[in-house]
């Protein structure tokens, strides 16, 4: 059950893309609980800083896992830039909490139940879960890439090249 469970993310995550949202775009506003109870909106960090928002499927999930590992085990990389990096997923606020706990992450995990904030995205999938796409917005609050073609377990050195090749800013 499990093993399909996964296939069947995995194949939402191909069937699905932003379409609607492009590199160039203004990115959709969001405010959205995290599991440290603080809530997170896009708009709080136009202007100073780079946001790097990256949607995933569900909570405990094995890929989901390991994209989450590799942010918490590499997430340095990131930080090196000037830019804050969060998950995002549909997941109950308190699915996430214990996620969050369970891999000791140490950045924002939020938690969009209602689903408003993924479809203004365009992440949500025909199984009514975000697809696995990570979106990089400028301080301006320009989509500056969408990257759909995520390897869960380098996640941390991808985004960190992707900021790179993008030319944000080192701290």
């Amino acid at each position: 059950m499990k093993m399909a469970m996964v296939l069947c993310l995995s194949v939402a995550s191909f069937w699905t893309s932003a379409a609607s949202l492009k590199v160039g775009d203004k990115a959709p506003n969001f405010k959205l609980q995290a599991t440290n109870g603080e809530f997170y909106q896009l708009s709080d960090y136009l202007g100073k800083q780079t946001v790097v928002l990256a949607w995933y499927p569900m909570a405990n999930t094995k890929v989901c896992t390991q994209e989450c590992r590799s942010l918490v085990q590499k997430g340095q990389l990131i930080r090196a830039y000037n830019a804050v990096y969060m998950m995002a997923s549909v997941d109950p606020l308190e699915d996430n909490q214990a996620f969050a706990k369970q891999e000791s992450v140490d950045f924002p995990m939020l938690s969009d139940p209602t689903k408003a904030t993924a479809k203004a995205y365009d992440v949500l999938n025909f199984l009514g879960v975000a697809s696995r796409e990570t979106f990089y917005i400028g301080k301006n609050g320009t989509i500056l890439k969408i990257d759909d073609d995520i390897n869960a377990n380098t996640a941390a050195e991808d985004i960190a090249n992707n900021l790179k090749t993008l030319g944000i800013e080192k701290r």
